[in-house]
């Protein structure tokens, strides 16, 4: 639990998004470690995937970012070409992950919010897969629809305005 002090601090604190993985970055080391404690494998994989596909989240259409603060890596995400698209244009959000202690405080909205200004240039909609009703709840604040069950991704946001053509 975190006391006052440490959450006015904390909050007070700017997170810096940058592309992750130019050697700065240290290690994903305490991201695996909370988010296997939580009983996720995601960034496990992730670990996994850099060291086999270094390059995987480079190049148009793709990217992995980092949320820094205070010298430490406290979030992940990415986006790539959704390997089960059947139609053009349809990115995945990937690997998305914020340290327990960050959460609540806008560090996930925000690095969403970034990657899919990235992703617009280059993807119509993303799509991301959750097994969790809190992630699901969290995704559904941001404008990402359900989808029906069975299928590859549960959450689908277009990334094109879908206002009144002037």
């Amino acid at each position: 639990m975190r006391t006052e002090p440490e959450i006015r601090h904390m909050t007070s604190t700017p997170v810096k998004y940058r592309p992750f993985g130019h050697g700065e970055d240290g290690t994903l080391e305490d991201l695996r470690a909370a988010s296997t404690a939580e009983g996720f494998q995601f960034i496990e994989r992730l670990v996994t995937e850099l060291a086999n596909h270094p390059s995987q989240y480079e190049g148009q259409g793709a990217a992995l970012l980092g949320g820094y603060a205070l010298g430490q890596l406290v979030a992940i995400g990415g986006f790539a070409a959704d390997p089960y698209a059947t139609e053009q244009g349809l990115g995945r959000l990937r690997r998305v992950y914020v340290l327990p202690a960050w959460r609540g405080m806008g560090v996930g909205r925000r690095l969403i919010r970034t990657l899919e200004a990235q992703a617009a240039e280059t993807y119509r909609a993303l799509v991301l897969r959750t097994d969790t009703a809190a992630a699901a709840r969290f995704y559904e604040a941001l404008g990402y629809a359900p989808l029906p069950a069975g299928g590859t991704a549960t959450h689908r946001r277009s990334l094109v305005p879908t206002g009144p053509v002037l």
